[in-house]
């Protein structure tokens, strides 16, 4: 018997339960079972130096991780939550391929101008600037959702509102939504620092 006529029947919450009670094979039969999903976010992203197969082995390595990290029962279906896992892992990935591109203009030092001597910072305001800094991040991560979270990197990268809808697969009313919602809770949160 194969694996998809072996499991094919079960519930995600039913087959992650069991491949937590130590049935391997559910392993195997989820990563193949949710590689066409990986192959369709691999679609809508571009990896600046590296091949499509490149980004859908990312998404693989998203996907492994959600299957490792996924809770039954919480909040959101497995589906929803490896479509998440696999964006993101790809997302990272296509960030990273991002920043090497512009590293030269990144790291140049002008020859016209003469450096600017700048004075040492007082150790005590850097201790207080890292705290206040860790405060808002906090404060962000908990106040926004994972959805608003990648709409919120991908809009301070400079995507347009199109290029995010195609990344998350969302239409761009969406993502409008999204950013206008985002927007209301971050000016809530900063109006208490």
């Amino acid at each position: 018997m194969n694996l998809w006529e072996k499991y094919k029947e079960l519930s995600d919450d039913e087959l992650m339960d069991r491949l937590k009670d130590g049935e391997v094979d559910i392993m195997e039969y989820l990563l193949d079972k949710y590689k066409p999903l990986v192959k369709k976010q691999a679609r809508t992203m571009y990896l600046i130096g590296g091949e499509k197969d490149d980004l859908i082995q990312e998404g693989m390595i998203g996907l492994f991780k959600a299957i490792r990290g996924y809770r039954a029962g919480e909040e959101s279906s497995f589906y929803t939550f490896a479509e998440l896992c696999i964006t993101r892992q790809m997302y990272t990935a296509v960030q990273a391929s991002n920043r090497m591109k512009h590293a030269p203009l990144n790291s140049y030092i002008s020859l016209d101008e003469e450096p600017e001597i700048l004075s040492e910072p007082n150790p005590e305001d850097l201790v207080i600037d890292q705290e206040n800094l860790e405060n808002r991040y906090d404060q962000i991560d908990k106040r926004l959702s994972s959805m608003e979270k990648l709409v919120l990197e991908l809009y301070l990268e400079g995507k347009t509102y199109g290029q995010i809808a195609a990344i998350i697969g969302k239409n761009e009313k969406a993502v409008d939504n999204s950013i206008q919602r985002l927007k209301k809770k971050l000016d809530k949160d900063e109006k208490k620092y």
